[in-house]
Formats: C-alpha cells, sequence, structure tokens
C-alpha cells in the first residue's frame, strides 16, 4: 500500500505570501510513505493519492436540500469507542481528501453515531503490537492528517458528545470550531502513559486556551468537562447533553447560506494572518477581498439586499 498525503507547510506559505495570490493553491509538502516507517520522501505535488481499501470506521454523508452543501463526516468504531487505529486513520485520511475535491461542500460537521463518546483517542491495543519505529510513523501519519483537516478550503465543525480524550480532542483541535455537550469529557492524558500529545495537542491547545492552561491541562493529564472547557475557550458553545449536534447544524445552516468563496477567503485571511505580522496580515486581507470583487455571488448580495430578498449564491 502507498499513500501520499499533502499538508500545507507554513514556513513555505509565509516566505512565499506576498508572492502569491489567495485564489492559488498554497505551497505545499506532499510527504509520501511506503510500508517501510523509515522511507519519506518529500515531493513537490499539487495533489493526494491514497491506494488503499475502504474504512469501515468513518462515514461520509452529504446531506441534501434544503442542507445541500453541509457535509457530515461520521466516526463510526462503537467497540472501541472510536479509538483511530490504522483503519479509521485511513478512513479519515479518504474522507478529508474527498472533501477538500468536492466543490459543493461548504462546510464539514465531524460528529459521532457512537453514543456518549466523540473519539477515546489512539488504539492502545493495537499501538501494544507496534514497535517504535512502528509507532512513530502512525503518529507522524495521524499528525498529517490532522494538518490536512486544518488546512481544508471549508469551515469544519467538531461536535462533541461525551469523550474526546487524547488523538480525539487533537481532531477536534483541529477544525474551526467545536460544539459540545455538557456531559463532554475533554483531555490530554498523554504524560501519564510517558508520552506527549503527538497529534498537534501542543501547539493547538495553547494558541487556543494560553500557554499557562495547556501547560496545566497536559503536564496533569487533567479531564474537563463541558462548561470548564467553555468558560476557558477551548469550545465555541457548550449546550445541555444530547443537543451538540442540533446547535452545531444550527451553525452549519447559518455559514452555508453566506457566499462560499467569502467563507473560503475568510478562512484562508484569518489562519495565515494570524502566523505573520501585522502589516503583511493586512495585505494578505486586502489580497483575499480583492478576489471577491468580480464575483458573481458579490452582485447577487447587492442585488438581494436592494430587493430585500435573500441572496441566492452559487459559489461564482
Amino acid at each position: 500500500m502507498v499513500v501520499v498525503f499533502r499538508v500545507l507547510a507554513r514556513s513555505v506559505t509565509h516566505n512565499c505570501l506576498k508572492k502569491s495570490k489567495p485564489n492559488q493553491q498554497s505551497p505545499s509538502l506532499i510527504t509520501s510513505f511506503t510500508s517501510n516507517p523509515h522511507t519519506w520522501r518529500f515531493q513537490s505535488l499539487r495533489t493526494l493519492i491514497l491506494e488503499s481499501t475502504t474504512s469501515e470506521s468513518v462515514k461520509l454523508n452529504r446531506l441534501s436540500d434544503p442542507d445541500s452543501g453541509i457535509v457530515e463526516v461520521k466516526l463510526e468504531r462503537p467497540g472501541a469507542k472510536n479509538a483511530i487505529g490504522r483503519d479509521m486513520l485511513r478512513g479519515l485520511q479518504q474522507t478529508f481528501d474527498a472533501i477538500e475535491k468536492d466543490h459543493s461542500a461548504n462546510v464539514v460537521m465531524i460528529c459521532s453515531s457512537v453514543p456518549k463518546v466523540f473519539c477515546a483517542g489512539a488504539d492502545l491495543k493495537e499501538r501494544r503490537t507496534m514497535d517504535p519505529s512502528e509507532v512513530h510513523f502512525f503518529v507522524k501519519s495521524l499528525r498529517l492528517t490532522f494538518s490536512f483537516l486544518e488546512a481544508l478550503r471549508v469551515p469544519t465543525i467538531a461536535v462533541i458528545e461525551g469523550a474526546a480524550l487524547g488523538g480525539g480532542l487533537e481532531m477536534a483541535l483541529s477544525c474551526d470550531l467545536r460544539i459540545c455537550g455538557e456531559d463532554a469529557v475533554l483531555g490530554l492524558p498523554e504524560t501519564g502513559l510517558a508520552i506527549i500529545p503527538g497529534a498537534g495537542g501542543t501547539q493547538r491547545l495553547p494558541r487556543l486556551v494560553g500557554k499557562a492552561v495547556a501547560k496545566e491541562l497536559i503536564f496533569t493529564g487533567r479531564k474537563i468537562c463541558g462548561r470548564d472547557a467553555m468558560s476557558m475557550g477551548l469550545v465555541n458553545c457548550c449546550v445541555p447533553a444530547g443537543e451538540a449536534h442540533i446547535k452545531a447544524l444550527e451553525i452549519a445552516r447559518d455559514i452555508n447560506q453566506k457566499g462560499p468563496i467569502a467563507i473560503r477567503m475568510a478562512k484562508k485571511a484569518i489562519n495565515e494572518g494570524l502566523e505573520i505580522d501585522m502589516e503583511s496580515a493586512l495585505t494578505l486581507e486586502e489580497e483575499c477581498y480583492e478576489q471577491l470583487l468580480n464575483t458573481k455571488d458579490r452582485l447577487e448580495g447587492l442585488a438581494a439586499f436592494a430587493e430585500k430578498r435573500k441572496p441566492r449564491y452559487t459559489g461564482g
């Protein structure tokens, strides 16, 4: 089996920021890896290729009218509390790739079909069968997968009911928004296993909640409830248990009604702008805005406002 996976390279993007236009694809690194964990090749390719069997652990559901444009990624591994093993990792890679190529997708919801659990983290039973090189290979693959999720052009929403631990929380951290139920349990318990969060947790958590809070949560492995997660800025909304999907769908519908290109440009401006100095970030914002001036959707928005009706955006 050969898997080729792309992850946006922030350093390359920043260096090329003033030279590239927002409608161009960001410079990327393609990480190719074979069944040999030590064999890594970096190639300058634009497409992501996955040659593997279909996963039974991840399902892709495209909603129909009036919710066309909303895509659900459902985690379905009830026997293991959605723990991420090789099969689920392959399913996530395939699913995120399909979404990136689907120009009709406007917003993504990642949710669980398993009651009272979002994702319990890595499959530790499977992990015990791996030697150190295989563990390194798997964790690096997971890190790349979550970076690809973070770099998707469209907004992503993690719908958290129950446990989101370890790699499960790291997946949620890679999303743009997080909605949880009051009974949610969130944490990065890796230090209790004598390791650290290795799929982005040490970097994304402090960017959300601050360095001191992130250190406390990671050093102690403390698990927090949904209300505490909201108070520290880890999640956007905390709702009564069982209602996270309803709230997330409400937000997804709101996003889905907006201009698709505008949403993508807004995500690009925010994500990339936060990583550079203010002057460069404002230039980036200007360039992103320029990409919208000649779109049909912008004219449709003005017409709808003048005619006092809902706009009908097409993404053009």
